[in-house]
């Protein structure tokens, strides 16, 4: 059962999620909020996300309670979903992404960490275990779209919360690394940071954060400026799930060996800069179903790389602390900026002018990073 359990799991998850993160920007709209709230909202909880994610991670790293630290937050969100849906006032709702978000942070890493350690000398296949989010995010992603148009967007909060609680009777299910080995929390989190290697690596995967939060954050509020429905969003998530990114998670193991770690993050993030450019340059519904084609190519293997590097470079007892920081920079500072830009950049430019500079931004980062980091030597060394 070592992979039936995290399998479940990211189905279950990633299916709650899909439910309700991209018709976000849609929701706050729709009950009156101004395109500046909206970018607050949205461009906050990953900064909120940036200091929960290492901190609560840290908390179960250190006192070894697992398990009860992902219970507690899972329960917490839980309890989120069912109140937003009565509140419009954007005071209120700001209070309340900040309790999510900090809740939030730190399951998917406390979830990562389980899966590797519960796949012991397969932890290679990772990939085939974290499929079960892309099917879970891709079912849900075509069957949501027509219950928000025929009942309204309110009920994303409803599966949100459905999708959650079932999760959390699978997550007693994981187990996590035991060790008696003990590494001080602010001596582990400053070998990572200090080191050059995860400094760069860190560095990149902020980077993709910020390129893949415009298109997580804003991909539905770009489709409505192209006159696309609901039920057409809903399908250009199935078509990015399904027919590109679950054959990526099925053969991540492959690529992975092929490529190692820090290969697999350049190239996603380089794809990442592509993609938005080419949602610039082509402007219509139909173009961008197209272009979906390409994520297999960016989260996937950015993900796939990113949990196998921390996981390998993780100081001891300090798993899902390293999984907590790489979290953090992609859904932290990468997809607060992001998501704070974009919304600025949405509401005066447009929606093409928004991947426009982004797809720019993402690319000559990228390549400024990768100079730099052939000034070091000791950045390239070691395992990944």
């Amino acid at each position: 059962m070592k992979k039936t359990w995290p399998f479940l799991f990211y189905f279950l998850y990633y299916a709650a999620v899909s439910g309700v993160f991209p018709f976000a920007a849609l929701y706050y709209q729709s009950i009156g909020l101004s395109g500046a709230q909206v970018g607050v909202l949205l461009g906050l909880a990953p900064i909120v996300a940036l200091a929960g994610g290492p901190i609560l991670t840290g908390i179960a790293d250190k006192t070894r309670q697992h398990k009860r630290v992902l219970s507690l937050t899972m329960t917490g969100v839980i309890l989120w979903a069912l109140v937003v849906p009565f509140t419009d006032s954007f005071p209120v709702l700001l209070t309340l992404v900040i309790y999510n978000a900090l809740l939030s942070s730190p399951i998917n890493s406390l979830a990562d960490s389980a899966t590797m350690a519960m796949l012991g000398e397969e932890r290679a296949m990772y990939g085939r275990v974290r499929l079960g989010g892309a099917l879970g995010w891709g079912f849900m992603a075509l069957g949501v779209g027509p219950i928000v148009e025929n009942y309204g967007l309110a009920w994303i909060f409803g599966i949100f919360a459905i999708g959650m609680t079932l999760n959390l009777l699978v997550a007693q299910k994981f187990s996590f690394v035991e060790t008696r080995e003990q590494s001080p929390f602010g001596h582990g989190i400053g070998r990572l940071l200090s080191n050059p290697r995860w400094a760069f690596f860190l560095g990149i995967t902020l980077v993709a954060g910020l390129g893949m939060a415009s298109v997580n954050t804003y991909q539905f509020t770009y489709l409505a400026e192209l006159g696309a429905s609901e039920s057409i969003m809903g399908l250009s998530l199935f078509i990015s799930t399904f027919f590109s990114e679950v054959p990526v998670m099925f053969f991540g193991n492959r690529l992975l060996n092929r490529f190692k770690a820090q290969g697999l993050l350049i190239l996603g993030t380089g794809v990442v800069g592509a993609r938005l450019l080419l949602y610039a340059a082509f402007n219509s519904p139909e173009a961008i179903l197209a272009l979906q084609m390409l994520h297999g190519l960016t989260f996937p293997i950015i993900w796939i790389a990113g949990v196998s590097y921390a996981h390998e470079n993780a100081p001891p007892a300090l798993s899902a602390t390293a999984q907590g920081l790489f979290g953090a920079a992609v859904f932290g500072i990468g997809s607060g900026l992001g998501a704070f830009l974009g919304g600025i950049l949405m509401s005066t430019l447009g929606g093409r002018g928004l991947y426009f500079i982004f797809g720019g931004f993402v690319l000559l980062a990228l390549l400024v990073i990768l100079f730099i980091q052939r000034r070091f030597p000791s950045a390239q060394a070691g395992p990944a």
